[in-house]
């Protein structure tokens, strides 16, 4: 008889809107890695916490500036899904930067930390860029220890 692996448990999606002021961005970062060490994953914080940073900056930039930007969370058996979302209906593109541009590199570094990443038009006007991390058989740590 085999032993049937226990189940993870289920957290619910966490969400959090940030002003449009460029200290949300660091902020953002910490509410992505207070969430990930409370619900106790282990595994890809600086990827996941290096795609917040790009995605929060390029909603404050691009984004409608008044409106500031939401970040939320959500969790799967193996996967980590990051979605920013901002009041500006323009879309994303990633751009093909020469060696001298100073800008235009962001969403290139995003897809090269996250697994899968995109865009979606929200309803109510603006769009959400989201990001997803596989995390082979997704860990849980205990709570309080550091990742």
């Amino acid at each position: 008889m085999s032993a049937t692996p226990p189940e993870l448990p289920q957290f619910a999606p966490q969400q959090r809107t940030f002003s449009p002021h460029s200290a949300s961005v660091g902020m953002a970062r910490t509410f992505v890695l207070k969430t990930l060490t409370e619900w106790g994953v282990e595994g890809r914080s600086e990827d996941v916490q290096y795609c917040v940073s790009e995605l929060a900056t390029n909603a404050l930039i691009h984004g409608s500036s008044a409106a500031g930007f939401s970040v939320q969370l959500n969790i799967g058996d193996d996967l980590i899904r990051i979605e920013v979302g901002d009041l500006s209906a323009e879309m994303p593109q990633t751009a093909t930067p020469d060696c001298e541009s100073d800008g235009g590199r962001g969403l290139l570094l995003v897809a090269s930390f996250a697994d899968m990443w995109g865009v979606e038009p929200d309803p109510r006007g603006g769009k959400t860029v989201w990001t997803e991390f596989k995390v082979a058989g997704l860990q849980r740590v205990p709570s309080g220890a550091a990742l």
